[in-house]
Protein backbone atom coordinates (compact mmCIF):
# COMPACT_ATOMS: atom_id res chain seq x y z
CA UNK A 1 0.00 0.00 0.00
CA UNK A 2 1.62 3.10 -0.94
CA UNK A 3 2.28 5.19 2.04
CA UNK A 4 0.62 8.60 2.49
CA UNK A 5 3.34 11.39 1.78
CA UNK A 6 3.65 14.78 3.71
CA UNK A 7 1.38 13.93 6.51
CA UNK A 8 2.24 17.48 7.60
CA UNK A 9 0.27 18.99 5.04
CA UNK A 10 -2.46 17.09 4.09
CA UNK A 11 -2.76 15.80 8.05
CA UNK A 12 -4.86 12.90 6.86
CA UNK A 13 -3.00 10.84 9.26
CA UNK A 14 -3.30 12.71 12.42
CA UNK A 15 -3.45 10.49 15.29
CA UNK A 16 -1.44 7.63 13.22
CA UNK A 17 2.00 6.85 12.52
CA UNK A 18 2.68 8.20 9.61
CA UNK A 19 4.91 5.66 7.03
CA UNK A 20 7.27 8.44 4.96
CA UNK A 21 10.55 8.55 4.59
CA UNK A 22 12.98 9.84 6.65
CA UNK A 23 14.72 11.38 4.44
CA UNK A 24 12.22 13.25 2.96
CA UNK A 25 8.73 15.25 3.03
CA UNK A 26 7.95 18.65 5.39
CA UNK A 27 10.07 19.44 8.73
CA UNK A 28 7.35 18.74 11.34
CA UNK A 29 7.69 17.17 14.70
CA UNK A 30 7.36 13.15 14.40
CA UNK A 31 5.62 14.05 11.34
CA UNK A 32 2.53 15.76 12.63
CA UNK A 33 0.18 17.92 11.01
CA UNK A 34 1.88 21.68 10.42
CA UNK A 35 -0.82 23.69 11.12
CA UNK A 36 -2.39 26.86 13.23
CA UNK A 37 -5.74 25.72 13.65
CA UNK A 38 -5.97 24.64 17.54
CA UNK A 39 -9.15 23.63 17.27
CA UNK A 40 -9.59 20.03 19.51
CA UNK A 41 -6.02 20.58 19.60
CA UNK A 42 -4.54 18.61 22.72
CA UNK A 43 -0.33 19.36 22.30
CA UNK A 44 0.62 21.80 20.19
CA UNK A 45 4.53 21.24 19.34
CA UNK A 46 6.27 24.90 18.81
CA UNK A 47 9.76 26.12 18.29
CA UNK A 48 11.22 29.31 19.79
CA UNK A 49 14.72 29.62 17.57
CA UNK A 50 16.46 31.98 20.18
CA UNK A 51 19.98 31.99 21.41
CA UNK A 52 20.30 36.03 21.80
CA UNK A 53 20.67 34.99 25.94
CA UNK A 54 23.35 32.38 25.79
CA UNK A 55 26.88 33.02 27.97
CA UNK A 56 29.06 30.76 25.45
CA UNK A 57 28.65 29.73 22.75
CA UNK A 58 25.67 30.35 20.08
CA UNK A 59 23.82 28.15 17.46
CA UNK A 60 20.76 27.38 19.25
CA UNK A 61 18.70 28.91 16.82
CA UNK A 62 19.05 26.28 14.72
CA UNK A 63 17.66 23.97 17.29
CA UNK A 64 13.81 23.73 16.92
CA UNK A 65 14.35 22.67 13.23
CA UNK A 66 17.24 20.00 13.90
CA UNK A 67 14.88 18.41 16.61
CA UNK A 68 12.24 18.03 13.76
CA UNK A 69 14.58 16.87 11.10
CA UNK A 70 15.95 14.29 13.29
CA UNK A 71 12.50 13.62 14.97
CA UNK A 72 11.75 11.51 11.11
CA UNK A 73 14.21 9.14 12.02
CA UNK A 74 11.68 7.48 14.79
CA UNK A 75 7.99 9.01 13.21
CA UNK A 76 7.39 5.53 11.48
CA UNK A 77 6.95 3.51 14.88
CA UNK A 78 5.37 4.38 18.69
CA UNK A 79 7.85 6.05 21.15
CA UNK A 80 9.69 2.14 22.44
CA UNK A 81 9.10 1.02 25.24
CA UNK A 82 5.48 2.71 25.59
CA UNK A 83 2.73 0.32 24.52
CA UNK A 84 0.87 2.70 22.84
CA UNK A 85 0.60 5.24 20.55
CA UNK A 86 0.63 9.12 22.21
CA UNK A 87 -1.02 10.50 18.86
CA UNK A 88 -4.32 8.34 19.23
CA UNK A 89 -4.31 9.22 22.42
CA UNK A 90 -3.48 12.89 21.78
CA UNK A 91 -4.45 15.55 19.30
CA UNK A 92 -0.90 16.51 18.11
CA UNK A 93 0.34 19.44 15.72
CA UNK A 94 3.18 21.15 15.17
CA UNK A 95 2.60 25.14 15.07
CA UNK A 96 5.40 26.04 14.11
CA UNK A 97 7.72 28.25 14.86
CA UNK A 98 7.46 31.59 17.62
CA UNK A 99 8.04 34.73 15.49
CA UNK A 100 10.00 37.92 17.75
CA UNK A 101 12.48 40.56 16.19
CA UNK A 102 15.90 39.59 17.08
CA UNK A 103 16.25 43.92 16.18
CA UNK A 104 13.89 44.52 18.78
CA UNK A 105 15.52 42.68 21.93
CA UNK A 106 13.39 44.76 24.12
CA UNK A 107 9.96 42.92 23.16
CA UNK A 108 11.64 39.15 22.78
CA UNK A 109 10.23 38.06 26.09
CA UNK A 110 6.88 39.22 25.67
CA UNK A 111 6.57 38.01 21.88
CA UNK A 112 7.54 34.06 23.42
CA UNK A 113 4.80 34.40 26.09
CA UNK A 114 2.08 35.78 23.92
CA UNK A 115 3.10 33.01 21.60
CA UNK A 116 2.52 30.78 24.50
CA UNK A 117 -0.84 32.44 25.53
CA UNK A 118 -2.57 31.86 22.52
CA UNK A 119 -2.03 28.34 22.51
CA UNK A 120 -3.00 27.69 26.26
CA UNK A 121 -6.12 29.90 25.38
CA UNK A 122 -7.52 27.45 23.10
CA UNK A 123 -6.88 24.80 25.96
CA UNK A 124 -4.18 22.79 24.68
CA UNK A 125 -0.98 22.17 25.88
CA UNK A 126 2.00 23.51 24.76
CA UNK A 127 5.76 21.28 23.88
CA UNK A 128 8.73 23.90 22.71
CA UNK A 129 11.65 23.04 21.22
CA UNK A 130 14.61 25.58 21.61
CA UNK A 131 16.33 27.90 21.58
CA UNK A 132 18.84 28.50 24.28
CA UNK A 133 17.24 27.84 27.66
CA UNK A 134 15.72 32.01 28.94
CA UNK A 135 12.79 30.59 26.72
CA UNK A 136 11.28 28.89 29.72
CA UNK A 137 11.17 32.14 31.33
CA UNK A 138 8.59 33.75 29.14
CA UNK A 139 6.81 30.09 28.97
CA UNK A 140 6.79 29.90 32.37
CA UNK A 141 4.89 33.47 32.88
CA UNK A 142 2.51 32.26 30.08
CA UNK A 143 1.96 29.13 31.61
CA UNK A 144 1.78 30.39 35.39
CA UNK A 145 -0.89 33.26 34.34
CA UNK A 146 -3.31 30.22 33.64
CA UNK A 147 -2.00 27.58 36.07
CA UNK A 148 -1.15 29.63 39.02
CA UNK A 149 2.52 29.19 40.56
CA UNK A 150 3.62 26.00 39.10
CA UNK A 151 6.16 23.03 40.10
CA UNK A 152 9.57 22.99 38.11
CA UNK A 153 11.21 19.65 36.92
CA UNK A 154 14.55 20.98 35.83
CA UNK A 155 16.88 18.66 34.26
CA UNK A 156 19.90 20.83 33.92
CA UNK A 157 24.03 20.54 33.93
CA UNK A 158 23.42 24.16 35.52
CA UNK A 159 21.18 25.64 37.99
CA UNK A 160 20.06 28.58 36.13
CA UNK A 161 19.87 30.70 39.13
CA UNK A 162 22.54 32.65 39.61
CA UNK A 163 20.82 36.12 41.51
CA UNK A 164 21.76 39.15 39.27
CA UNK A 165 20.95 43.18 40.96
CA UNK A 166 19.45 44.02 37.75
CA UNK A 167 17.42 41.80 35.64
CA UNK A 168 18.76 40.85 32.42
CA UNK A 169 17.92 38.25 29.70
CA UNK A 170 19.96 35.45 30.82
CA UNK A 171 19.89 31.72 29.90
CA UNK A 172 21.78 31.59 33.52
CA UNK A 173 19.39 33.19 35.51
CA UNK A 174 15.68 33.00 34.43
CA UNK A 175 14.52 30.76 37.67
CA UNK A 176 15.85 33.17 39.49
CA UNK A 177 13.57 35.45 39.24
CA UNK A 178 10.74 32.51 38.55
CA UNK A 179 11.25 31.75 41.58
CA UNK A 180 11.30 35.81 42.99
CA UNK A 181 8.46 36.03 41.02
CA UNK A 182 6.25 33.19 42.12
CA UNK A 183 6.10 31.39 38.98
CA UNK A 184 7.59 28.71 40.41
CA UNK A 185 6.91 27.23 44.45
CA UNK A 186 10.80 26.27 44.98
CA UNK A 187 10.05 24.41 47.77
CA UNK A 188 7.76 22.17 45.04
CA UNK A 189 10.68 21.79 42.63
CA UNK A 190 13.58 19.86 41.76
CA UNK A 191 16.28 20.18 39.55
CA UNK A 192 18.24 17.34 38.05
CA UNK A 193 21.71 16.56 37.09
CA UNK A 194 23.24 19.64 37.88
CA UNK A 195 27.52 19.63 37.89
CA UNK A 196 28.12 23.13 39.27
CA UNK A 197 28.92 25.64 41.21
CA UNK A 198 25.92 27.73 42.75
CA UNK A 199 26.01 28.51 46.48
CA UNK A 200 22.56 29.66 46.46
CA UNK A 201 19.51 27.13 46.32
CA UNK A 202 16.78 29.58 46.39
CA UNK A 203 14.84 27.07 48.10
CA UNK A 204 14.58 24.69 44.94
CA UNK A 205 15.31 20.79 45.36
CA UNK A 206 18.77 19.60 43.92
CA UNK A 207 19.57 15.97 42.87
CA UNK A 208 22.97 16.58 41.23
CA UNK A 209 24.20 14.48 38.44
CA UNK A 210 26.45 12.37 41.56
CA UNK A 211 23.56 11.88 43.02
CA UNK A 212 21.55 10.76 39.70
CA UNK A 213 24.42 8.27 39.49
CA UNK A 214 24.12 6.86 42.91
CA UNK A 215 20.82 6.30 43.28
CA UNK A 216 19.40 5.24 39.90
CA UNK A 217 16.64 6.43 37.44
CA UNK A 218 14.06 4.77 39.55
CA UNK A 219 14.63 6.18 42.80
CA UNK A 220 15.36 9.72 41.52
CA UNK A 221 11.91 9.51 39.91
CA UNK A 222 10.54 8.44 43.09
CA UNK A 223 11.99 11.60 44.80
CA UNK A 224 10.97 13.83 41.91
CA UNK A 225 7.42 12.53 42.42
CA UNK A 226 7.59 12.94 46.05
CA UNK A 227 8.85 16.68 45.97
CA UNK A 228 6.34 17.70 43.06
CA UNK A 229 3.27 15.51 44.99
CA UNK A 230 -0.40 16.80 42.70
CA UNK A 231 0.80 19.78 42.06
CA UNK A 232 1.43 20.94 38.92
CA UNK A 233 4.42 20.60 36.58
CA UNK A 234 6.78 22.26 34.13
CA UNK A 235 8.99 20.21 33.04
CA UNK A 236 12.03 21.61 31.33
CA UNK A 237 15.04 19.67 30.32
CA UNK A 238 18.35 21.54 28.79
CA UNK A 239 19.98 19.00 26.75
CA UNK A 240 23.21 19.51 28.61
CA UNK A 241 21.46 17.72 31.24
CA UNK A 242 23.15 14.74 29.25
CA UNK A 243 27.07 14.08 29.30
CA UNK A 244 28.48 15.61 26.04
CA UNK A 245 29.33 12.05 25.19
CA UNK A 246 25.55 11.55 24.40
CA UNK A 247 24.94 15.20 23.12
CA UNK A 248 28.02 17.87 22.26
CA UNK A 249 25.95 19.60 20.46
CA UNK A 250 25.24 22.39 23.20
CA UNK A 251 26.49 25.29 24.26
CA UNK A 252 27.88 24.83 27.48
CA UNK A 253 28.60 21.38 27.84
CA UNK A 254 29.62 19.34 31.14
CA UNK A 255 31.28 16.54 31.44
CA UNK A 256 30.12 13.82 34.07
CA UNK A 257 26.60 14.67 33.06
CA UNK A 258 23.33 11.87 32.81
CA UNK A 259 23.56 9.30 30.08
CA UNK A 260 20.69 9.32 27.76
CA UNK A 261 19.22 6.42 29.12
CA UNK A 262 19.38 6.92 32.84
CA UNK A 263 17.17 10.56 31.56
CA UNK A 264 14.85 8.39 29.44
CA UNK A 265 14.69 6.22 32.90
CA UNK A 266 13.86 8.65 35.18
CA UNK A 267 11.68 10.11 32.57
CA UNK A 268 9.39 7.02 31.82
CA UNK A 269 9.49 6.29 35.54
CA UNK A 270 7.38 9.76 36.00
CA UNK A 271 3.50 8.74 35.31
CA UNK A 272 0.86 10.10 37.77
CA UNK A 273 2.57 14.26 38.25
CA UNK A 274 0.11 16.75 36.99
CA UNK A 275 2.78 17.88 33.56
CA UNK A 276 0.87 20.98 32.14
CA UNK A 277 3.29 22.58 30.47
CA UNK A 278 7.03 21.39 28.73
CA UNK A 279 10.03 21.93 26.51
CA UNK A 280 13.38 20.62 25.22
CA UNK A 281 16.23 23.15 24.95
CA UNK A 282 20.08 24.41 24.09
CA UNK A 283 20.67 22.09 21.35
CA UNK A 284 23.36 23.23 19.08
CA UNK A 285 23.42 22.01 15.67
CA UNK A 286 26.77 23.58 14.58
CA UNK A 287 28.66 22.05 17.54
CA UNK A 288 26.62 18.46 16.73
CA UNK A 289 28.18 15.08 15.60
CA UNK A 290 26.42 13.05 13.14
CA UNK A 291 23.21 14.92 15.02
CA UNK A 292 23.25 12.66 17.77
CA UNK A 293 22.29 15.74 20.14
CA UNK A 294 19.23 16.56 18.16
CA UNK A 295 18.02 13.13 18.09
CA UNK A 296 18.23 12.92 21.68
CA UNK A 297 16.38 16.15 21.84
CA UNK A 298 13.76 14.64 19.57
CA UNK A 299 13.73 11.68 21.28
CA UNK A 300 13.06 13.20 24.49
CA UNK A 301 10.50 15.54 23.21
CA UNK A 302 8.51 12.41 22.06
CA UNK A 303 8.89 10.60 25.43
CA UNK A 304 7.08 13.55 27.27
CA UNK A 305 4.63 13.51 24.82
CA UNK A 306 3.93 9.66 25.98
CA UNK A 307 4.58 10.95 29.71
CA UNK A 308 1.82 13.24 28.98
CA UNK A 309 -0.52 10.30 28.55
CA UNK A 310 0.89 8.22 30.89
CA UNK A 311 -0.03 10.63 33.58
CA UNK A 312 -3.49 11.44 32.31
CA UNK A 313 -3.96 7.32 32.52
CA UNK A 314 -2.67 7.54 36.07
CA UNK A 315 -5.14 10.20 37.09
CA UNK A 316 -8.14 8.92 35.55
Amino acid sequence: MKPDIDNAVTGNKIHEISEEPTYSGINSFYRRKYTKDLKEVDIAITGVPLDLTVTHRPGTRFGPQAIRQASAIMAWEIPWPWTFNPFKELTVIDYGDCYFDPGKPDTICQSIEDHAATILKSGASVLTLGGDHYISYPLLKAHAKVHGPLSLIHFDAHSDTWAEEEKRMDHGSMFYHAAKEGLIVPWRSAQIGLRTQNDETHGLNIINARMVHAMGPKAVAEEIKRIVGDHKVYLTFDIDCLDPAFAPGTGTPVIGGLSSFQALEIIRALPGINLVGMDVVEVSPPYDVGAITALAAATIAAELLCLKVASKDADD
